[in-house]
């Protein structure tokens, strides 16, 4: 592509950051249960991620949420996040990864700008909870005021691809002034129809399922022990080589 895009993976480990840093990514964001939506990931996760990083690798943004479900919090678990967010950046992550709600649904400027000042000088984004706000140009305008560097969208849509007409429309909103993200479902089979909507980057995580059989049931999980999930190599080459990077 004759412009510059920005190639972000989620990853869940140190393996999925040698992935990234193999196909020139130039972000992770670091997580932990990506069928979730992603959760904050542990100490040792983030410092093994670091260390594959150093030396020119892609820089490591962290995930910063506490549990699945919804982004209202209560004050204890914007204590949580806070910490987190301050840990993470002490500990040598680039940028954190945040959201919250208040109680109209709207973004909850006060809880983010709490949490923004806690990451300091780090780069700090705005995750998917814009995608489920009710006005994502008026949530969009918060995150301007604010100063974040970007926010990850799928555009309001379950997938990136069936939102690229907002997409687009955050990109004019934006004007340069917010880096527009796109995330959610992107392949190598649609990421040149998504980045055609002229996004700053896109947010994939080119994974695939391990699944293991175990003859006694750990969890909920109907194949017993459960599936995990890894950065696969190919698909992610894939999807650069599709944009022509």
């Amino acid at each position: 592509m004759s412009r510059s895009l920005a190639l972000e993976v989620a990853v869940q480990d140190a393996a999925g950051v040698r992935v990234a840093r193999e196909i020139g990514a130039a972000r992770v964001e670091l997580t932990q249960g990506l069928a979730l939506g992603g959760l904050t990931p542990s100490a040792a996760t983030l410092d093994l991620a670091l260390e594959v990083s150093a030396d020119g690798g892609p820089e490591i943004h962290v995930l910063v949420r506490p549990r699945a479900g919804g982004f209202q919090y209560d004050a204890g678990e914007l204590e949580t996040i806070e910490r987190d967010i301050r840990f993470a950046v002490e500990r040598g992550a680039h940028g954190v990864v945040i959201g919250a709600q208040d109680a109209s649904g709207g973004l909850d400027a006060d809880a983010l700008k709490r949490l923004r000042d806690a990451a300091g000088e780090a780069s700090v984004t705005l995750h998917r909870v814009i995608d489920v706000t009710p006005d994502l140009l008026a949530s969009l305008a918060i995150v301007r005021e604010l100063g974040f560097a970007r926010v990850l969208t799928s555009g309001g849509a379950s997938a990136a691809i069936d939102g690229v007409d907002t997409l687009r429309a955050l990109v004019s909103a934006a004007e340069g002034a917010v880096q527009i993200m796109a995330g959610s479902g992107v392949t190598s089979a649609n990421v040149v129809e998504i980045a055609g909507t002229g996004v700053d980057a896109v947010h994939f995580s080119a994974k695939r399922t391990v699944v293991e059989q175990g003859g006694v049931r750990m969890g909920s999980a109907s194949d017993g022990v459960g599936g995990y999930e890894v950065t696969d190599l190919a698909e992610a080459q894939a999807v650069r080589t599709a944009l022509g990077l």
